[in-house]
């Protein structure tokens, strides 16, 4: 029989919280170490409780909690078998990639649980012989206090390896290891294409929303311009994604996902972005916005409408840090 697999995940936000109680379900608790911050203190006490529509309510799960990559490796020698990096994918120094390297092993798969584009390389180069997988997340969650976890009705993980011609052996042990904790997990060859089919989404509604300080629905019913502006803006990213070979990414996605948030009742959704703007978080305009324009750059595609929510929202988010 193989060993029970040991875990590490980095960022126990609400999406880490959430896939710490979900593969607590099929491993030990013991076996899965959370990299805490904010709320370190809560966790360590309580543990994390998800209140979730799928699962029900008052659900509780106690990993071991730490503060720091370094008190994981060293608290116990055993390797792990899984980094799940679910933190925000944001320019930190030293990078994420570099923070998670006392956890590394030559056994370790490296999971990314992030939003964005081009956000492997980084890991890729630092651990060229450790799989890596990417993953693309649809899970309504929020941290409505520290520990403690809201989760809505859907939980879906898109899995595949970095680069698309690795083994998808690692992905798909993966994915069983989320569905016998009760998880839902699909495997693709290729996951690029799910990547820029939730960036044709996140690149154009997150800075729009954090920039208007409004709703999707909100935004859209604020002018009759909106909607062609919005709809601008998502064939941009498109014609980007089709340029790297990625043309199921068309008008007729554009205009469905549009469609979507066009019959949404006031105010509508808030996407992560606003609501970090709002708290005067930092947001992830590089990953989701930034780095599509570095992609349509190399591959000669004109984004002017993006490039000027890009800069608009670069800035907004260099300002939460000038202070009062």
């Amino acid at each position: 029989m193989a060993p029970t697999p040991r875990v590490l995940i980095f960022g126990t936000g609400s999406i880490g919280a959430t896939y710490a109680f979900v593969l607590s379900r099929a491993l030990p608790a013991s076996n899965i170490v959370t990299v805490c911050r904010s709320n370190y203190d809560s966790a360590s006490k309580d543990g994390f409780t998800i209140n979730s529509s799928l699962w029900g309510q008052n659900q509780k799960v106690r990993p071991v909690v730490v503060r720091s990559v370094d008190e994981a490796a060293e608290s116990d020698p055993a390797p792990f078998d899984y980094v799940v990096v679910c933190s925000k994918a944001l320019p930190t120094v030293p990078s994420t990639a570099e923070m998670i390297k006392p956890a590394i092993s030559p056994q370790t798969t490296i999971v990314l649980i992030q939003n964005g584009i081009a956000i492997e390389e980084p890991y890729a180069k630092l651990y060229p012989n450790n799989p890596l997988l990417s993953t693309v997340v649809y899970l309504p969650a929020s941290q409505t206090s520290p520990g403690v976890i809201l989760h809505k009705e859907v939980e879906l993980l898109h899995i595949g390896s970095y680069p698309s011609s690795s083994s998808t052996e690692p992905a798909k042990e993966f994915a069983n290891l989320v569905k016998a904790g009760g998880g839902t997990a699909e495997v693709h060859q290729d996951i690029q294409f799910e990547r820029w089919s939730k960036l044709l989404v996140n690149a154009s509604w997150n800075p729009m929303c954090a920039l208007s300080r409004s709703a999707d629905a909100q935004l859209l019913k604020s002018t009759p311009e909106a909607k062609g502006l919005v709809r601008e803006v998502m064939l941009e990213i498109a014609a980007v994604a089709n340029s790297c070979g990625y043309k199921s990414i068309d008008s007729a996605l554009v205009d469905f996902q549009l469609g979507r948030a066009t019959i949404r009742e006031l105010p509508g959704v808030t996407p992560s972005m606003q609501a970090d703007a709002l708290a005067g978080r930092n947001m992830e305009v590089e990953a989701i916005v930034g780095n599509v324009l570095k992609v349509g750059k190399e591959h000669g595609v004109e984004t002017p409408m993006l490039r000027t929510i890009y800069v608009l929202a670069a800035a907004l988010n260099s300002s939460f840090s000038y202070g009062s």
